[in-house]
């Protein structure tokens, strides 16, 4: 059996669920993808997925599917992702270990 690319945490499960119930059948799946940006290189970028493109990597945890953009493959190899809320929000929270460093504000990341 191999690694998964990407790992989901149970919380990240259960938000993307709610998320993914809100869209009922336009949605196949949470996509994500890299765009360059920000002040150190690249940021994560999370949308809803109406079908899994030739290339992408789909992870499916517990029927929540996580459609990785092929130009992502190797910059999140081994990411593991999590949902955390707080008292001034809640975010998708990304353990990398290709980034590099991460910019002031967090908004973006160098691999």
């Amino acid at each position: 059996m191999t690694e998964m690319l990407v790992t989901l945490t149970p919380a990240a499960i259960g938000r993307m669920r709610e998320l993914l119930a809100s869209k009922g059948n336009e949605a196949f799946g949470v996509r994500l993808a890299i765009k360059p940006t920000g002040c150190s290189g690249y940021s994560y970028l999370m949308d809803f997925a109406p079908a899994a493109l030739p290339g992408d990597h789909v992870v499916d945890e517990e029927g929540v599917r996580l459609v990785i953009d092929q130009k992502a493959h190797e910059l999140v190899a081994g990411t593991r992702i999590d949902f955390v809320e707080d008292k001034l929000g809640a975010q998708f929270v990304f353990s990398n270990p290709n980034e590099k460093s991460r910019c002031g504000c967090g908004e973006s990341f160098t691999v």
